[in-house]
């Protein structure tokens, strides 16, 4: 991966603490770029600052400096819930303190990263006017948690940081996660069917498309792009059937109707409900649309924030064909971007996007506070695929989701 790796492939690492202990100077320090202001003046960074980057040997990272979370007042309880959000997608909590300053505010974010079982370094800045108590270090490494002493202008325990970042680093950021690849294995053909619509980029092919492509090279399976009209007549000239067909949800019945029975057939959006969070628990949540009756409200979860037009998939296809599916009036809301509710109570179901522009620690953040709340999740590619009644066709390439399905169609007498 290159520094233009796409964001949600970047290791998300989260620098947290007080206001005015340095983080935004150590942001600035290792990434050796002014990437966030400096001042002395306490609560100086006012909204999260993220900063793509290399970070060797670790490879693409993004820091994300956030606003101190001891702030104070109705602007600082802003700025504690944006900073907040940030533990939704952090992969990798850097907390910063100084001498002198630990206290029950530092324990809470050491206890909340541990609680969504995120590695944390704990970075004692400002380290040149004084230690930190010895005690407090035997403790921290008693937990479990890294300490590294810096001095952010100097440089000074910038190595031993990044030493401690790549020790880390979640083992499943270094696996090799496959999109599709361990679908199919080596010298194998996929075929990708790829509708060009108004609302796809201009010149290009959109993420999830590209991000598949490549997973495939680096498998070294072999990939043939198509359209979905000259899907039949591409099947037709192959001397053998692919091993999968992979559509864009959009497309799923004439795909359906022009791929052979006997080859394995879903869609990227489905391909990114394993890649980028949990396929099973949002299998189970897509059988919620059973359940759903007139003047329920569908949460629709994107997690880009495109300007939608003409037939959108999030506000006008998919709330078409869950109303024609259960024949009931239904309320639909529509959040974007990182703006996910925090009381998910008035919903019935939550209907996510791919996320392919987000990160998978926030996904599986968001399913773990779905299941919590009691509220099933499900995503755009599961929804249309059951909608249109070919949803255990589409599961066929992935048996444990598959077993799930059925042992819940068991188990609701279905």
């Amino acid at each position: 991966m290159t520094q233009t790796a796409p964001r949600n492939l970047r290791l998300h690492i989260g620098l947290f603490g007080r206001r005015n202990v340095g983080k935004s100077s150590l942001l600035n320090a290792i990434t050796r770029q002014d990437v966030s202001i400096v001042s002395e003046t306490p609560g100086t960074t006012t909204d999260p600052v993220e900063k793509p980057m290399e970070l060797l040997p670790l490879g693409p990272v993004v820091f994300i400096d956030t606003a101190g979370i001891d702030d104070v007042g109705a602007l600082g309880r802003q700025r504690i819930a944006r900073t907040r959000k940030i533990l939704d997608r952090t992969d990798l909590g850097v907390l910063v303190s100084e001498a002198g300053s630990w206290g029950s505010f530092e324990d809470s974010l050491v206890a909340e990263l541990r609680a969504r079982s995120v590695p944390i370094i704990v970075a004692f800045n400002k380290s040149d006017l004084g230690a930190p108590d010895s005690g407090l270090i035997a403790r921290l490494a008693a937990e479990k948690v890294a300490t590294v002493h810096t001095v952010a202008p100097t440089g000074v325990g910038l190595g031993e940081l990044r030493v401690a970042l790549l020790a880390a680093a979640p083992a499943d950021y270094f696996d090799a996660r496959r999109i599709a690849g361990d679908l199919v294995g080596p010298g194998e053909l996929v075929v990708l069917v790829v509708p060009i619509d108004k609302e796809a980029p201009k010149g290009r092919l959109i993420l999830p498309q590209v991000q598949t492509i490549r997973d495939l090279l680096d498998s070294d399976s072999f990939c043939m792009v198509v359209k979905e009209r000259e899907l039949k007549a591409a099947l037709e000239r192959l001397n053998r059937p692919p091993k999968l067909v992979v559509t864009d949800s959009q497309a799923f019945l004439k795909v359906v109707a022009d791929t052979p029975r006997d080859v394995l057939l879903t869609s990227f959006s489905i391909l990114f409900a394993r890649f980028q969070g949990d396929l099973t628990e949002m299998v189970r949540g897509t059988l919620a649309i059973e359940g759903l009756a007139k003047g329920d409200t569908v949460l629709i979860a994107e997690s880009c924030t495109h300007h939608p037009i003409g037939e959108d998939i999030g506000r006008v296809k998919i709330p078409r064909w869950l109303v024609q599916y259960t024949g009931c009036k239904l309320e639909f809301a529509t959040v974007q971007g990182h703006d996910f509710p925090d009381d998910l109570s008035p919903y019935a179901l939550v209907v996510h996007c791919g996320n392919c522009m987000g990160n998978r620690r926030e996904m599986l953040s968001r399913i773990l506070r779905c299941r919590q709340s009691g509220v099933p999740i499900t995503n755009y590619g599961l929804t249309i695929a059951y909608s249109l009644g070919i949803f255990e066709r589409a599961l066929e390439p992935f048996p444990a989701a598959l077993d799930v399905f059925r042992k819940e169609l068991i188990a609701a007498g279905r």
